[in-house]
């Protein structure tokens, strides 16, 4: 899948029950994977022993699983649930109805934690099987895993556009930096609506001008 080698493909079933049974999780979230997901596999490892890669210093290997799913949207908990508890980097190939979408997120581990900290998931347009590909591109894996979550994220329908991550930048402030723009919005949108809202005039004054510098701010980042 994905256009992948034949050497990475592992086609292993995982019953979903081991990611929320002898764990603690909410009544809401295993509710979530009881109704949303039929199936999953663990189709692909990415990994020096299965591609001529040199190992990374922080990527080891990347994991492709496909969850096929009762429903959409997939309630993104599940994914984040997933991942942290895998001690490896992830993608998740969503499946409904014939259609695939690829999600990944960024993520690293916990200081003094066995769980991951998960970040941002970025997705690309659903899509057919075929249509589907991703390139394994790079030398080494933290290379090869950097270049599949820019390829994902630039075909995002959400998040960020491959244009506005830097080469200069690593991953991680790459990501950092998209998230930092994103609460930008956040703030932007609930201030304007605040000052829809807003019936003296002073105070109108103040919101404005603290809009202003978000917008000044946001500029920073989108170029």
């Amino acid at each position: 899948m994905l256009g992948l080698p034949q050497s990475t493909e592992f086609n292993k079933r995982i019953p979903k029950q081991k990611f929320y049974e002898n764990l603690t999780v909410t009544p809401a979230l295993k509710r979530i994977f009881v109704e949303q997901i039929k199936v999953i596999t663990w189709r692909n490892k990415i990994a020096a022993t299965t591609v001529n890669l040199a190992p990374g210093k922080i990527v080891t290997e990347v994991e492709v699983f496909e969850v096929k799913l009762s429903g959409i949207p997939l309630n993104e908990a599940v994914l984040r649930q997933i991942d942290r508890e895998i001690p490896y980097h992830i993608i998740f190939l969503l499946e409904y109805e014939g259609k695939y979408q690829a999600w990944t997120s960024y993520k690293e581990a916990s200081a003094g934690s066995a769980a991951f900290k998960v970040g941002s998931y970025y997705h690309t347009d659903w899509m057919e099987e075929t249509e589907l590909l991703i390139r394994i591109d790079g030398l080494d894996m933290d290379t090869v895993h950097e270049n599949f979550v820019r390829q994902i994220a630039g075909n995002a329908e959400r998040g960020v556009r491959n244009a506005e991550w830097s080469d200069e930048l690593s991953l991680k402030e790459n990501v950092e930096r998209d998230e930092k723009r994103k609460r930008i919005e956040k703030q932007i949108a609930a201030l304007e609506k605040k000052i829809r809202n807003e019936k003296q005039l002073n105070r109108q004054v103040e919101m404005n001008a603290e809009l202003k510098r978000l917008k000044k701010e946001l500029n920073v980042y989108d170029k």
